[in-house]
């Protein structure tokens, strides 16, 4: 039995936002009232042996992008099944369309989901709501808990198809709701706590638990069709559980633990699994931490406190590994990767040649597009739109990058973002503070 153990926490401290006329960097003179309105500005402390260096893409490269698309929904927390963004068709004008009024008086989850015009979001009471964009009004809410569980803060996943919200909690329920017909189609109570995203696939879901256990349910009646036990740590850390699929047969699980695993999912058997917690580390207090699996079909992402990993999903073999860490979930399009790191650089990769295409510091080119001092910038989201990289800042401005990591554009949104932003059909759409809809 081991008698002490050393949890090494990343510290965190206040930073920055913008200069005091553009409101982009956070200084130290200025005023308590742009101290509050950059208070969400933070910094990481990165340590020394993190890939830092700027490199400059080579003269007359080209990009082979896939085509943007005109997006009609966002139905998973992680847009799709591969937990990646598109290329996205987008409308910028960078002016409000619509605003709704309030959504909930309660504080909601950063993600929301829309189908068929409907935006679908979430508290932290419990309640679903549905909002219908085309009526400008609330069609349904929906609240599955009772009076014994009315203290208690409900954290929700959502997935939702063909008019069926699935979800899984923080206290131990699966269950499906029709909005439609405002209607539970089952539920089920599993005793314990759901801690990973939520996803369908063919005629299953997907869920895991904070023992770490990936369970496949039926999608029907919410029956289990298996159990996988993997590795249980013995504290909770902040890291989320986190599913991806293909779009052919398999199920790509990473636990708390920083283990990687693949599962047929016509068999259900595991296919391979993989550790990527350091060797000196590993022991059932390890606290693992990352973002968001990603993949496109072949090759896995995976993006842990210290490493990036391409992992091919086949076989598991791991391809290639970057001394960086990625602050949000990258992106994916054909053969390159985009990054965004825990020391502020902006990296793309070409996947097939193994290679970084290019690497710079976002910081600097603020500074150098603003013609200012250099400051730090704290991230929010990262969307490919039109062949661009767009940025979104805590405190609600917006980076525009063109493929090529030249900085194009800097501009502030109407309102302050609150939830992960979404484009439909060629608008961004997002909740503001007041849990209002917002339209660009």
């Amino acid at each position: 039995m081991k008698l002490f153990y050393v949890l090494i926490i990343l510290t965190i401290f206040c930073g920055c936002s913008f200069d005091n006329k553009s409101g982009i960097w956070d200084n130290s003179n200025i005023s308590d009232k742009e101290n509050k309105l950059f208070k969400d500005f933070k910094e990481v402390s990165i340590s020394s042996d993190q890939f830092n260096e700027i490199i400059t893409i080579k003269d007359n490269y080209k990009f082979k992008l896939s085509p943007p698309i005109k997006n009609l929904e966002w139905k998973d927390f992680f847009y799709n099944q591969y937990n990646n963004s598109k290329n996205f068709n987008y409308n910028t004008n960078n002016k409000s369309i619509f605003k709704s009024k309030k959504l909930s008086k309660f504080n909601t989850k950063k993600y929301i989901l829309i189908e068929n015009n409907n935006l679908i979001l979430n508290d932290f009471k419990g309640n679903i709501i549905i909002y219908s964009i085309n009526e400008n009004k609330i069609i349904s809410k929906f609240n599955f808990y009772k009076k014994r569980y009315k203290k208690i803060k409900k954290n929700l996943n959502l997935v939702v198809e063909k008019n069926i919200i699935y979800v899984s909690d923080n206290i131990g329920f699966l269950y499906a709701y029709n909005y439609k017909l405002d209607k539970v189609l089952w539920a089920k109570n599993f005793k314990k706590p759901f801690r990973s995203n939520i996803k369908i696939f063919s005629n299953k879901i997907l869920a895991s638990n904070e023992k770490n256990d990936l369970i496949i349910f039926n999608k029907k009646d919410g029956n289990i069709l298996k159990k996988i036990p993997t590795e249980e740590t013995i504290i909770n850390n902040k890291f989320i559980n986190n599913i991806s699929t293909n779009n052919t047969d398999t199920i790509i699980f990473l636990n708390s633990f920083g283990s990687l695993y693949s599962v047929d999912s016509n068999s259900l058997n595991i296919n391979w699994f993989i550790n990527l917690t350091s060797s000196n580390e590993l022991n059932l207090n390890n606290l693992f931490s990352g973002v968001e699996i990603v993949n496109d079909k072949k090759k896995l992402i995976v993006s842990s406190s210290t490493n990036t990993y391409v992992i091919d999903i086949k076989t598991g073999l791991i391809e290639n590994k970057f001394n960086f860490s990625s602050l949000v979930r990258p992106i994916i399009n054909n053969q390159y990767a985009f990054f965004i790191t825990k020391n502020d650089l902006l990296i793309a990769v070409d996947l097939k040649n193994k290679n970084i295409i290019y690497s710079y510091n976002i910081n600097n080119k603020i500074a150098d597009f603003l013609n200012l001092k250099k400051k730090n910038v704290s991230f929010f989201a990262f969307r490919l739109v039109e062949n661009s990289l767009m940025i979104f800042l805590t405190n609600s401005y917006v980076l525009n990058f063109k493929i090529n990591g030249e900085l194009k554009e800097i501009y502030k949104l109407p309102k302050k973002i609150h939830s992960e932003p979404v484009i439909i059909q060629g608008s961004l759409i997002y909740l503001e503070k007041k849990n209002k809809l917002i339209l660009n």
